[in-house]
C-alpha cells in the first residue's frame, strides 16, 4: 500500500468514527423512556451502564442485588431499565422507581416509571397494594389475568401509577397498564423476526379451558389449541402439557385484529406426524400394548403408539358372550393387549381385537372338559331352560332343567345365585356349536347305577319264577295247554 492510499483509509476511519460519534450524541432520551444498555463497570454503591450515549448510565446497585442480597449481573451482562432523571453530566436509570412521598408518586406518574407495589389483600372493586409507603388502589379489571383459585396477597410486583390525587390519599395502579406496555415493546422486536412456519421455543405459562398459552418473550404469549397439543386425544391441556414445560411449537398463525395481534401455534405440528413413518413399526397379526383412550357406540379407542388410536369393535371384545357397551368389558385408561387385524395408513385406521389377543378359550375344550369330568363352576345366571354355570374364562355350559328331575337337592340348586359355587358334571360337547351339557353332581352316577341294576333284574327274572302273580298264573296256564 503506497503512502497516498494510507492517508485515503486514515481519512475514512476518521469520517467513520466521528459519524459513529455524532449519531451516538444524537440519540434522543427522556425521562420515563425505557432503555437497554451494557454494564461496564460496579463501583460502591453504583452501576455504570453503556445506553449508547457518550455519557454513561447510572444505576442504584440495590437494584441488582436479589432478596438473599446477591448480584443477578456482573460487568458485561445487558440490562433494561428507565430513566428517572437525567442532565447533560450523567442519566440516572432505575429498574423501578423507588423512595418515598409524595414527590417520588408524582415523579413516577408523570415518567410513567413502574413502582414496586405489595399487594395487601381483596376490597371492593379490586385489590390494595402498598405502593412507596402509601396505600394505593388496583381495580380487578386493570389486575393481570389470574389462573383459578390464585391468591396474589403479599406478592410484590410492578405496577404504574395512572393517577395521585388529593395529595396522596387517591392513588390509582394498574398491573395491566404495564404488562401490555412491556408487551407491546416485546411483541415488535418478536414479530420483527417471526413469519408463519417458524418453529420457536416457550415456557408454558398458564393453561385454559381450550388450550396452553406460550410464553415467547416477556408478556408475549402464543396459545397452543387444545386440538394442536398432540397427536394423542386430549380432553383438557393438563393432560398434555403442564405450567412451566419447554415446548417446541411450529406457528401456524399470526392474525392482527383491532383486539391485538394473536400468534397461534401447534406442539403437534413441531412433533412432525406418527403416521408417516408407521411402517416398520406395526404389522398385521402383531400383538402390542395400549391405553382405552375413549368409548363410542360401536366400540373403544385404544392409543397403541404416541398419537397412534386403533378402534376395537364392540364384536372382538369378549368372547363367547354378547357385549353390548364397551364399558361392560374395560375403562377409560386401562392397558390392555390387542392384535392387529387391519392397517389401513391412507385413511389413519386401525382395527384391533382384545379377545384375539387373549386366544380362543374353546380351542382346548374337549380335551378340559371331556364328558363324565367333575368340575367346579359358578352360577352365571338362571332361566327357564336351566342353570348357566361359569366353568372357564368365556367358556359357559348348561344345566338343563329336565336334568334337575328327581335329583334330590333340586330345590337348593335352583335357589343359588349369580356367583354362586356348584359342582356339575359334563354330559356331552358341542364345539362347533360352543355348548356344552351339564349334570348335577352325583346324577349321572346314579342314572348309569339305576341301568345297571334294572338290567340285572331283568336277567334275574328271566332265571326264576319271581314275576309277580299275574305272571305265575300265566305260566301255569300256558304249561297245562
Amino acid at each position: 500500500m503506497n503512502e497516498e492510499q494510507q492517508m485515503v483509509q486514515e481519512d475514512t476511519e476518521d469520517f467513520a468514527a466521528l459519524f459513529e460519534q455524532h449519531s451516538a450524541a444524537n440519540v434522543r432520551l427522556a425521562p420515563g423512556q425505557k432503555v437497554s444498555g451494557t454494564v461496564i463497570d460496579i463501583q460502591g454503591d453504583n452501576v455504570f451502564v453503556d445506553v449508547g450515549i457518550k455519557v454513561d448510565g447510572i444505576m442504584d446497585r440495590k437494584d441488582i442485588l436479589n432478596a438473599e442480597g446477591e448480584e443477578i449481573v456482573k460487568v458485561g451482562d445487558s440490562i433494561e431499565g428507565w430513566i428517572v432523571k437525567m442532565n447533560s453530566h450523567e442519566v440516572h436509570i432505575s429498574r423501578s422507581m423507588s423512595g418515598s412521598g409524595l414527590a417520588a408518586l408524582e415523579d413516577a406518574c408523570a415518567s410513567a416509571i413502574p413502582v414496586d407495589g405489595r399487594v395487601l389483600g381483596t376490597c371492593k372493586g379490586g385489590y390494595s397494594v402498598d405502593v412507596l409507603g402509601k396505600r394505593a388502589f388496583c381495580p380487578g379489571s386493570q389486575m393481570e389475568a389470574l389462573g383459578e383459585g390464585d391468591d396474589i396477597t403479599g406478592r410484590t410486583m410492578q405496577f404504574l401509577i395512572m393517577r395521585v390525587e388529593n395529595r396522596g390519599r387517591n392513588i390509582i395502579v394498574s398491573r395491566r397498564a404495564l404488562i401490555d406496555r412491556e408487551r407491546s415493546e416485546n411483541l415488535e422486536k418478536v414479530l420483527a423476526n417471526l413469519k408463519v412456519g417458524d418453529t420457536v421455543e416457550g415456557k408454558i405459562s398458564r393453561l385454559v379451558p381450550f388450550g396452553a398459552f406460550v410464553e415467547l418473550a416477556p408478556s408475549v404469549e402464543g396459545l397452543i389449541h387444545i386440538s394442536e397439543l398432540s397427536w394423542s386425544r386430549v380432553a383438557s391441556a393438563d393432560e398434555a402439557v403442564s405450567v412451566g414445560d419447554l415446548v417446541r411449537a411450529k406457528v401456524i398463525g399470526i392474525t392482527s385484529t383491532d383486539k391485538g395481534t394473536r400468534i397461534s401455534l401447534s406442539r403437534k405440528q413441531a412433533e412432525g406426524d406418527p403416521w408417516k413413518d408407521l411402517g416398520g413399526r406395526l404389522e398385521v397379526g402383531q400383538m402390542v400394548q395400549g391405553k382405552v383412550v375413549r368409548f363410542a357406540p360401536f366400540g373403544a379407542f385404544v392409543e397403541i403408539l404416541p398419537g397412534i388410536e386403533g378402534m376395537v369393535h364392540i364384536s372382538e371384545m369378549a368372547w363367547g358372550r354378547r357385549v353390548n357397551k364397551p364399558e361392560e368389558v374395560t375403562s377409560i385408561g386401562e392397558s390392555v393387549t390387542v392384535k392387529i387385524l387391519e392397517i389401513n395408513s391412507e385413511n389413519r385406521r386401525i382395527a384391533l381385537s382384545i379377545r384375539d389377543a387373549q386366544g380362543d378359550p374353546w380351542a382346548d375344550v374337549p380335551e378340559r372338559f371331556a364328558p363324565g369330568t367333575l368340575v367346579q363352576g359358578s352360577v352365571d345366571s338362571q332361566s327357564p331352560y336351566g342353570i348357566f354355570v361359569n366353568l372357564a374364562p368365556a367358556v359357559t355350559g348348561l344345566l338343563p332343567m329336565q336334568n334337575l328331575k328327581n335329583v334330590k337337592n333340586q330345590a337348593e340348586l335352583k335357589a343359588l345365585h349369580k356367583g354362586d359355587p356348584i359342582s356339575v358334571v359334563v354330559q356331552r360337547v358341542d364345539s362347533e356349536a360352543r355348548k356344552i351339557s351339564l349334570w348335577p353332581e352325583g346324577a349321572a352316577e346314579a342314572k348309569n347305577s339305576e341301568n345297571s341294576d334294572w338290567k340285572q333284574h331283568a336277567a334275574a327274572g328271566s332265571k326264576s319264577s319271581s314275576l309277580g302273580v299275574l305272571g305265575q298264573a300265566l305260566q301255569k296256564a300256558l304249561q297245562k295247554k
